[in-house]
């Protein structure tokens, strides 16, 4: 059985590994991000009425929540930063500049991660809009590998921006043109064009892994 402080911790454990930030979570349970930052820093008790609630939002049962399992330490969790902004499939969203204060950090587990789990420079976002949704649906989380142009190769999904706006689409190359395609059912998401020397246009990185949230 779980004491206090240990049931807090796994649920901010379960909190990372879903992909929420504090502020999701709050929202979710019905809470404030006062009241989860209080719990998860232990200076206060998460009644036991509420762990269902927490349960019910990180799709565990109350019991796994405040018994700890035999096989639950043989899972390895990697902590990766976390942009807590999202980017756009759809139209372009601007981020507004972030310094290392505003990084949140999200556990995965390395299976998940698979041959990426050993790459320290990988970040998380998370994908907002419906342009790639064939592959990524809205609200997925995408881990993304700083890369640069010759790194690249057609039809890899990119996040890039052009003059501070941010979006996710696959990439391609024809001579000096580059073309970001969206990849949706939806046929009104149009391609973007652009050129090699536009120096606005900036590769953040490539979407080496994306984790779908299901219905």
């Amino acid at each position: 059985m779980r004491n206090s402080i240990e049931i807090a911790q796994y649920i901010k454990k379960l909190r990372k590994i879903k992909g929420l930030s504090a502020v999701e979570l709050a929202n979710r349970v019905g809470v404030t991000k006062g009241t989860i930052s209080r719990y998860e820093n232990g200076t206060r008790k998460i009644p036991m009425d509420d762990i269902p609630k927490f349960a019910s939002v990180l799709d565990v049962s109350p019991v796994d929540i405040m018994i700890e399992s035999e096989d639950e330490a043989t899972i390895n969790y990697i902590e990766f930063p976390f942009i807590p902004a999202t980017v756009s499939a759809g139209l372009p969203l601007e981020i507004k500049s972030l310094d290392e204060n505003d990084l949140e950090y999200l556990s995965i587990p390395d299976n998940i991660m698979g041959k990426w789990a050993v790459h320290s420079d990988i970040f998380l976002m998370r994908v907002n809009g419906d342009s790639m949704n064939r592959v990524i649906t809205h609200g997925s989380l995408i881990a993304i590998k700083p890369v640069s142009f010759s790194g690249l190769k057609d039809g890899d999904i990119v996040v890039y921006s052009d003059g501070g706006d941010y979006a996710v689409k696959r990439y391609y190359r024809r001579g000096d043109e580059i073309l970001f395609k969206p990849d949706s059912t939806d046929v009104m998401f149009g391609e973007y064009r652009t050129n090699i020397d536009n120096a606005d246009l900036m590769i953040h990185g490539k979407v080496v892994v994306y984790i779908v949230e299901l219905d």
